[in-house]
């Protein structure tokens, strides 16, 4: 059996206060009379996620990360709410437990959700996929079709029909972040400026509506640790919205990192992407057009768009640590990873492919 993704101590400066933590815990869900153990996962730059455990019941908790200051990239009472209409209809969902908006409990909101036991993959696969490419191949096709499944659920009866607005989605979405890349810029790129007047500028017209997830990835999937190639959980649902589905799959094609990109890009990889049997950014989109029918044209657009968001996304996290706001060293960098996207994004837009 493939090794679970382990939690570890909590960083320094990002512990929790285990009296009131446990106050809240015990009023709203029922615990064993033992102690309250809390430990970090260590992986990703926005939310911060931990494990709780209390004899043999563990539990999960996520809360905005320190130093932030854009609390709609954080809203925990969103979140929860989509998870608490989401899981009984799209089983890779985790079941939420209990919200609490109260920030003296921890200082912030935050949400209690079931842990799912599983492989989570970040910068190295396991040795067993690894020397697999037959079952890598099976996990890119599990990776598309779950996203497929999601973009074809019917969100209205899932209780989710007002979750968004559908309409104008494209143009609010690239003048929104356009809009938080210059309320967190630290120095000029003009790659960001180029990406964003290009963007404005060549907008397609709507393709429809669906559920989106907004940061479907590799690493934040679960994986039967059996059966690598099966995925049990989806994680982080903080930028779940109804909008064009489209524009999903351009965020998650910024992500897949190809063998043949530059050392940059595979760099700042999100995932090991390009193990042997891997599919490219055009078996993706291939892959997601037979299964879902659509006819997917312009789709170096949103594949610049998913670089764009991306790099804003990244540069804001780079802001709060430039600015004083955190000092976790790992954002220490970040701002190399900005310019290596808008870089790509642009040399999207003059080559016209992904």
């Amino acid at each position: 059996m493939e090794c679970v993704d382990q939690p570890e101590p909590v960083r320094k400066g990002e512990e929790l206060p285990i009296p009131s933590l446990e106050s809240f815990l015990r009023e709203h869900l029922e615990l064993p009379e033992t102690p309250l153990e809390v430990e970090q996962f260590p992986a990703g730059y926005s939310n911060l996620t931990y494990l709780l455990k209390t004899g043999s019941d563990e539990f999960v908790l996520r809360r905005p990360p320190f130093g932030n200051q854009v609390k709609s990239a954080h809203d925990m009472g969103r979140e929860y709410h989509v998870l608490s209409k989401l899981w009984k209809s799209y089983p890779p969902a985790p079941r939420p437990l209990a919200y609490c908006e109260n920030e003296s409990v921890i200082g912030a909101p935050f949400y209690i959700m079931e842990r799912r036991k599983g492989v989570v993959m970040r910068k190295v696969a396991p040795e067993s996929l690894r020397s697999n490419p037959e079952q890598v191949r099976r996990l890119c096709e599990s990776f598309v079709d779950k996203l497929v499944e999601l973009h074809s659920l019917n969100y209205k009866a899932a209780g989710l029909g007002e979750l968004g607005r559908p309409e104008g989605f494209i143009e609010r979405q690239v003048h929104g972040w356009t809009n938080r890349y210059q309320k967190s810029k630290t120095e000029e790129l003009p790659a960001m400026n180029q990406t964003a007047v290009w963007l404005t500028e060549n907008r397609p017209s709507e393709s429809g509506a669906a559920l989106i997830h907004n940061d479907y990835k590799y690493d934040n999937l679960i994986l039967e640790p059996t059966n690598l190639s099966q995925i049990i959980g989806v994680l982080d649902w903080e930028m779940a919205t109804l909008g064009d589905p489209l524009m999903d799959l351009g965020v998650t094609l910024s992500y897949w990192v190809e063998a043949t990109d530059s050392d940059a890009a595979r760099k700042g990889s999100f995932g090991p992407t390009t193990l042997p049997g891997s599919y490219t950014r055009r078996d993706l989109v291939d892959r997601y057009r037979k299964q879902t029918g659509r006819n997917i044209e312009n789709i170096h657009f949103y594949f610049c768009y998913g670089l764009f968001k991306l790099a804003v996304i990244v540069q804001q996290i780079y802001a709060r640590f430039a600015r004083g706001l955190t000092k976790d060293p790992r954002f220490n960098n970040l701002n190399e990873m900005v310019r290596s996207l808008s870089e790509q994004a642009v040399e999207v837009i003059d080559k016209k492919t992904i």
